[in-house]
């Protein structure tokens, strides 16, 4: 008998039934398509093995000096880091400094130590560090005292700090007259929490019966960041806008923008933080008004051009202020080539500088539309992409819905609660945008969608990541794990999240394919692989699967008609040229996976043999 071909359309399809999407395929797993046909996708590996850091990454943004230092600068719920040469420095703006005398209090037998400080201002997980302390007088030394901590345990005056020791008798001081503790800027949520009053916040959050100010719109901590030339200009939402100097050193904090002018309408909160790059000004959304702390989640304001520190607008400079007419509150600003893309719950406008004397103009390019979180945004040159709260959306100068055939299978297993955590991010090299966000049952980002924008196909599969940035100034994507720690993408073809690396659970399976017209039993006797190892090492292998079934909706093993039906597991290496197989049914499944270290493969044309067997 002739062999057949197995061909299939490029792309997973879950919003039919299998055997409606017969020839196509239906279930993967780091995959992606290339050229119409699948591969699996390539390794990651740490991008520093002593990098880690504390919290849970959600932004991230990478620049060069103007003396060529490569600098990357993220944020996380609990602190914001500069990393250079694969070390994470710590540039946490600092919230206050105060002055204590004997605020020490330890307890025989045990590690924690109660600090007295009226009104202090934390919240749990916090951090402090204290200078100038003295010894207790036992094991709690002033080395032990006088370093960085983490609060825990809070009332209204007292928090509690855990050393590395365990306190004696004889530390009955309470760290002398001369302690200074340092306060950085309060943490933030690292889960999303709706709503106010009690049990709206975690636990702990803060002081022991203090009310909470925690609603849908800011529980979960998220930075925007950009680059002013070689400074760096960052922001949390809905709170404070910080100023850092590249020249300072990496050792230096960041410090409040207010702090460093003397124009009494700088901001001091907003929603966001972006420069111009084309006109250099720097704009703050949802910002508050200029010699008010009240914050308007629709006001768009400007700093002069080419001046961070001017605010208030005169007949001398450009700084100005717009206000949106659509929506409760901008989610998002998204800078193109040729214009700054501003979303509102409801909106999308165009801003653009159009110079004196009104600096930037602004018009409305969509309206119904929906954003599902913060980082849901790709921007590909002028296009971007989004995901919504039930579907997709693409913007080529006016919005239009990115059709999508698992719609409904993402977003049926889709945590909304937590859809602020959702974060898209651009893979160039492949033409892809990926979409990380929590599963139904997850908290965390567990799951991807991937879309080839060139191809116009889609993936989906299983991966931890909470930020991504594209390769540009560095050699590979990387991306940011929820272990805490950074990863270079498309390096090697394993998972270099353990040691040894392991090999990636990479699968694809395709729907249903009828044998013949699908009215008769037949057997399959021989497979033809075609597949290929790209730059593979270790003696790859896959494992191609080939699984009958008798009617659309039965078993791939029963058949009503009690007739026991096979599935056959055929291992191919590099040089497997055919296999004999045994398999009886009306159509068959098709799945190729691998599970060997060093592999990574590329689909092509299969084909197998098949002799008619008759109708039982």
């Amino acid at each position: 008998m002739p062999l057949q071909k197995l061909q299939f359309r490029p792309g997973i399809v879950r919003d039919v039934t299998g055997y409606t999407n017969e020839g196509g395929w239906r279930d993967s797993n780091l995959i992606r398509f290339r050229f119409g046909y699948p591969q699996s996708l390539g390794g990651w590996q740490k991008y520093s093995l002593t990098g880690s850091f504390l919290g849970t990454c959600r932004s991230m943004l990478n620049w060069v000096t103007l003396a060529s230092a490569n600098l990357l600068g993220f944020g996380t719920n609990l602190k914001y880091y500069v990393e250079s040469g694969g070390t994470n420095f710590d540039i946490t703006p600092i919230r206050k400094t105060v002055a204590l005398n004997g605020a020490f209090t330890a307890a025989t037998g045990q590690s924690t130590i109660v600090v007295t400080d009226t009104g202090h201002g934390c919240v749990n997980g916090d951090f402090v560090t204290f200078s100038g302390a003295v010894s207790l007088g036992g094991n709690v030394t002033a080395a032990i005292l006088n370093k960085e901590y983490q609060i825990t345990y809070l009332t209204a005056n007292t928090y509690r700090i855990t050393v590395s020791v365990t306190a004696t008798s004889s530390d009955s001081g309470h760290g002398g007259a001369s302690i200074s503790a340092v306060y950085q800027i309060n943490t933030g949520l690292d889960t999303q929490v709706g709503g106010t009053g009690w049990g709206a916040g975690t636990w702990g959050r803060g002081a022991w019966g203090s009310a909470t100010s925690i609603n849908s719109a800011n529980t979960l901590r998220l930075w925007s960041q950009d680059n002013y030339g070689e400074d760096l200009i960052i922001n949390v939402r809905n709170a404070g806008i910080y100023y850092w100097y590249a020249s300072s050193g990496v050792t230096t904090r960041a410090v409040s923008l207010a702090s460093l002018s003397t124009d009494t309408q700088t901001p001091t909160v907003a929603i966001q933080v972006i420069v111009s790059d084309r006109d250099r000004h720097i704009i703050a959304l949802g910002a508050n008004y200029g010699g008010s702390t009240a914050q308007d989640p629709l006001i768009i304001r400007f700093s002069s051009q080419e001046d961070p520190f001017t605010w208030t607008a005169v007949a001398t400079n450009t700084a100005g202020d717009l206000r949106l007419g659509s929506g409760s509150a901008i989610i998002r600003g998204i800078e193109t080539k040729r214009e700054i893309l501003v979303f509102t719950d409801v909106a999308a406008y165009s801003l653009q500088y159009v110079g004196p004397p009104y600096t930037f103009g602004i018009q409305q390019v969509g309206s119904g539309i929906n954003v599902g979180g913060y980082n849901c945004f790709a921007t590909v040159d002028d296009t971007v992409f989004w995901m919504g709260k039930n579907s997709f959306y693409v913007y080529t100068g006016k919005v239009d819905p990115l059709p999508c055939p698992l719609n409904n299978y993402i977003f049926t297993n889709f945590n909304a609660d937590q859809s602020d955590k959702v974060f898209a991010g651009v893979n160039t090299e492949y033409s892809e945008i990926f979409w990380f966000y929590p599963s139904a049952n997850s908290i965390e980002n567990d799951r991807y969608v991937l879309f080839n924008y060139n191809e116009k196909v889609w993936a989906y599969g299983n991966l931890a990541r909470t930020a991504w940035i594209d390769r540009g100034v560095r050699t590979y994507p990387l991306a940011a794990s929820t272990d805490g720690y950074m990863y270079n993408h498309e390096v090697g073809n394993d998972d270099g999240s353990t040691s040894p690396s392991t090999a990636l659970n990479a699968y694809i399976e395709s729907s249903p394919i009828d044998i013949a017209d699908g009215t008769q039993f037949s057997f399959i006797r021989r497979l033809v692989p075609d597949v290929g190892f790209i730059d593979s090492t270790n003696s790859p292998r896959v494992d191609f699967i080939l699984k009958t079934q008798n009617y659309a909706g039965s078993d791939y093993r029963s058949g009503s008609d009690s007739v026991a039906l096979q599935t056959a597991t055929v291992p191919v290496e590099q040089f497997t040229e055919v296999e004999n197989v045994r398999l009886r049914g009306r159509s068959v499944i098709f799945r190729i996976e691998s599970n060997r270290v060093g592999t990574r493969w590329v689909l092509g044309s299969p084909r197998i043999e098949i002799q008619p067997d008759g109708r039982r």
